[in-house]
């Protein structure tokens, strides 16, 4: 399956893509008062791009640069734009780690947080 192909509703969503962009991750409370962490990526191949959500241990074994494997994901809609989820029965998985990628991306990590403690 292409990038280009998904719709918001789309489910047992299968493909391949790049990481092309990563936020720093961020704490967010559940409704049922748990905290967990969450970052959003932007997923890319040759027909698009996609957002995708990255939680818990995904945040910091998905790199930019990176190309994954979505399985079992599905298509929900933030703010009108369509973004894929792996949910609870879905996965990503690194297939191909990104050359030079993730160094850089190492590097704004280890910076990002005296900046994010700077601004609170």
């Amino acid at each position: 399956m292409h990038i280009s192909e998904l719709k918001a509703g789309a489910s047992n969503v299968e493909l391949e893509a790049v990481v092309s962009e990563k936020s720093e991750p961020r704490e967010v409370i559940t409704k049922y008062g748990k905290r967990l962490n969450v970052a959003n990526a932007v997923l890319k191949d040759e027909t698009g791009s996609i957002a995708i959500s990255l939680w818990g241990n995904d945040i910091n074994s998905i790199n930019v640069g990176d190309k994954v494997k979505v399985s079992n994901g599905y298509v929900g809609e933030f703010r009108g734009t369509p973004q894929l989820s792996t949910g609870k029965y879905g996965k990503i998985e690194v297939i191909e780690k990104g050359e030079g990628a993730a160094s850089s991306e190492t590097s704004e990590k280890e910076e990002a947080p005296a900046d994010e403690e700077e601004e609170f």
